[in-house]
């Protein structure tokens, strides 16, 4: 492994990731019924605004309410304001919307490109580690450690785990419980946050037998998780049920409402596990059933477990109770690694190329792990900062370093839309709006692409 290479994509990557085509199936739920709404809101976006600029918007704007909520609640278990928790959905809302528009606006352009599938799933994996994290901490699931640890890393490896067959299959498959509906949900439990205050979370209530469900549901979760994580499951489930804070109420005693839309977030992972897991394990479409790289369907697991492993044993050995004590922190600093691996699993597929092992990101984890091997020289909590500075620069080095190399290479900007470019296609949409003067506008219609989102977009 090289670090910091001044080309990270071989000439006969970009050659490949330039001839990629998009390629994705989904029946999703709720993609048809917000279909309007998405055509309402593309049709009054101008034209001279890059699809990838629209991307990043919504991006940062989710990542700054996110922030903003976990400055009034650091450790999960501070009460956050009501507003903070409506600013946290309205940030979410505004993010899904304009993720799924950026596609829309590509092909209304005219300038989709590979590079806008790529952006997108980049900006993807990050706010995945944020929603996760968001929901978290608005139903104060910092008193239960070990199952705001299962929530963020299961949501980061369901991320993984999509992107995880398409490198297997070539396609991208959206079931009819997926990205959007897992979204709006977790809208859901920030607005019942604002409205009701996020103490309601923390309410008991009477429900005979419900341990036993309980157990049952925990049983299949892990079961689920099998399937994830593979050869290193036994990790987790070294806590036990009801261990270390978790939710699993005893039998006909009562149980938190905030165990509610956890069992809903197995529900949803369990669904996305299977679908995920039963198109990898079926063979790839590469040689001898291998990946579109011609590499083992396993492979993938390899990186992404030196990202799950090291958190779990680090959380588990730190005598400081760093995780415990800094939980939004350490979730952050490990899911923008978790995004980085991610990030490359995309790349790798889009250039039909092996994915390799080790990242330079996995420095931060080694900064932790090494402290704690030499028996806590440095306070951890100092440590993790370094570990998520580092990351974080790693990964934003990373992206725009491939970004660029791609714009260099397909001679295109990354955020904006060429003037010439721009000026055909206003005339021809004059043209075109001439003509159909009398006639209604046909709405933008998406047979392709999920939710307009996941689509390749030149900026």
């Amino acid at each position: 492994m090289q670090f910091y290479k001044d080309r990270l994509l071989s000439p006969g990557q970009l050659k490949r990731l330039s001839e990629h085509k998009y390629s994705c199936t989904s029946s999703s739920l709720l993609d048809g019924l917000l279909q309007p709404w998405w055509d309402w809101l593309v049709s009054k976006v101008p034209l001279w605004l890059a699809p990838n600029l629209i991307t990043v918007v919504g991006l940062i704007i989710n990542i700054v309410t996110t922030l903003i909520l976990i400055y009034h609640s650091p450790d999960a278990r501070i009460e956050p304001p009501r507003w903070a928790c409506f600013l946290c959905a309205l940030g979410l809302f505004i993010y899904q919307s304009l993720d799924a528009i950026d596609g829309k606006q590509a092909r209304r352009t005219g300038t989709s490109t590979p590079l806008g599938e790529l952006f997108d799933h980049g900006c993807d994996s990050i706010s995945t580690v944020f929603v996760a994290l968001s929901a978290c901490v608005a139903v104060q699931l910092g008193f239960y450690p070990m199952w705001m640890f299962f929530q963020c890393f299961c949501a980061m490896t369901l991320f993984y785990c999509a992107h995880w067959q398409t490198y297997v299959s070539g396609s991208l498959r959206f079931g009819k419980v997926d990205v959007t509906e897992a979204q709006f949900t977790i809208i859901a439990i920030h607005l019942i946050s604002a409205i009701f205050g996020p103490q309601i979370w923390m309410m008991e209530i009477p429900v005979l037998g419900v341990g036993t469900l309980n157990n049952y549901i925990a049983m299949v979760f892990y079961a689920g998780y099998v399937h994830v994580f593979l050869e290193f499951c036994k990790v987790f489930e070294s806590g036990g049920i009801g261990k270390n804070g978790s939710t699993i109420a005893l039998p006909y005693t009562g149980t938190e409402v905030k165990v509610f839309p956890l069992w809903a977030a197995v529900g949803v992972a369990i669904l996305l596990a299977q679908s995920s897991i039963s198109v990898i394990l079926a063979g790839g479409v590469g040689k001898n059933g291998s990946t579109v790289a011609g590499t083992s369907v396993l492979s993938p697991i390899i990186p992404f477990s030196f990202v799950v492993v090291p958190a779990f044993i680090i959380y588990r050995k730190s005598a400081e109770h760093v995780y415990e004590n800094h939980p939004a922190l350490y979730i952050l600093a490990f899911g923008m690694v978790a995004a980085k691996v991610t990030n490359r699993l995309v790349v790798a597929h889009m250039t039909k190329n092996e994915m390799q092992y080790l990242d330079s990101s996995l420095i931060g984890p080694a900064m932790l792990f090494l402290n704690q091997y030499f028996n806590f020289f440095i306070k951890e909590y100092y440590v993790l900062w370094l570990c998520f500075i580092w990351v974080a620069v790693d990964l934003f080095r990373y992206n725009s370093q491939v970004c660029l190399e791609i714009c260099d290479h397909m001679k295109i900007k990354l955020f904006r839309i060429p003037c010439n470019h721009h000026a055909g296609t206003i005339q021809v949409n004059a043209a075109e709006k001439n003509v159909h003067m009398t006639v209604e506008e046909e709405p933008l219609l998406d047979e392709e692409y999920h939710h307009g989102s996941d689509t390749a977009v030149d900026l």
